[in-house]
């Protein structure tokens, strides 16, 4: 087991943390801690942005160095974006679900963040949660910056030194679900610029995108040199869009667009064939539950967890469409406790 680390820009409301924007806020809890407890503020404890940084670069440390033949048992630092109408206390649930069922639930794949944003926690939150996760934007990418200076000058020292082990063993992923990834594409996109639009530098190894709530027509190749698609494919090793035509709640989302343009979770890229050759699409519709909520069924569903895990090992993507052995290694979500009752 790992320790419970969360990123969160909330506003804190007694015992826990509400819908407003806030300075972003920095927390962790012990490996052994009550994961029923986690729902209250109380359970966790804030610390620096320096210290929790300092977390960061130390679990990277020590991480084990694969050869590069074993690149897939690599460990990951992985930060987790919550989707809209979601309070906190859905975020840790969703976060502790992901923690025991997918990075921890197969074996060790290493450390998951939780990165909450103030979503309003209601339906009728949509559009304003849009406006949140666009001001969420300069804190993620801020954060997103300062790994990539790490990064590069642990690159810079084993150059130097000509020593592989100071290589930084991190590899940076990213599992977002629904809006967080629209929190995500504005985050990428500031990165970016603060970072001066570097090349061949890859801040984010495998960006998992699900139920994205973005534009399908994104990453196209005929978008302008400093579109967003862009700057976001040239950021990220790899960008793996896992949709469903099942999700109705993109279908409202979609509606809402003046301009119409489809949901990328929902239908897939505009045109496979004119994206960027590190993106690429999986339709989920056969490997999820549709009994529950099809627009977080990737979650909850063995098959679907599967094909999320072997992307974040770097799989190759044909191998697992074709879920060649021992690739497809189905294991069911963990149960958790559920949370206490939130205040009145």
């Amino acid at each position: 087991m790992r320790p419970y680390l969360m990123i969160s820009n909330r506003n804190r409301e007694d015992d826990r943390l509400g819908s407003r924007l806030a300075t972003m806020g920095f927390y962790t809890a012990p490996a052994d801690a009550d994961p029923g407890k986690l729902h209250t503020l109380s359970a966790w404890t804030k610390v620096t942005r320096q210290a929790f940084v300092a977390q960061l670069k130390a679990i990277g440390t020590e991480c084990p160095i694969v050869p590069e033949a074993e690149h897939e048992e690599q460990k990951l630092l992985c930060l987790f974006v919550h989707g809209y109408n979601s309070d906190w206390e859905d975020t840790v649930n969703d976060y502790l679900l992901i923690k025991n069922g997918l990075m921890e639930g197969a074996g060790d794949m290493g450390q998951l963040v939780l990165y909450s944003w103030p979503s309003k926690g209601n339906v009728a939150g949509y559009l304003p949660d849009r406006e949140s996760a666009r001001d969420s934007a300069p804190d993620l990418a801020a954060l997103l910056v300062e790994l990539s200076d790490y990064l590069t000058l642990r690159q810079r020292i084993a150059a130097r030194t000509d020593d592989p082990g100071k290589f930084c063993r991190m590899k940076v992923s990213v599992l977002a679900h629904s809006m967080g990834n629209y929190v995500m594409q504005e985050a990428l996109v500031a990165a970016s610029k603060q970072l001066n639009d570097p090349q061949l530098v890859s801040l984010i190894n495998q960006f998992v995108m699900i139920a994205a709530d973005v534009d399908n027509d994104l990453f196209e190749r005929d978008q302008p040199a400093g579109s967003d698609g862009n700057l976001m494919a040239n950021l990220c090793y790899r960008i793996a869009a896992l949709y469903t035509g099942l999700d109705q709640v993109l279908g409202m989302s979609a509606g809402l667009k003046h301009f119409g343009t489809r949901r990328l979770g929902r239908s897939g890229l505009a045109d496979p064939g004119n994206v960027w050759d590190n993106v690429f699409e999986f339709d989920v519709s056969d490997y999820i539950d549709t009994h529950d909520s099809i627009h977080s069924a990737v979650f909850e569903s063995a098959p679907a967890i599967a094909v999320v895990r072997n992307i974040l090992r770097g799989v190759d993507r044909n191998y697992i469409a074709r879920g060649v052995a021992p690739y497809t290694q189905p294991a069911a979500p963990q149960p958790i406790p559920m949370p206490a009752a939130a205040p009145a």
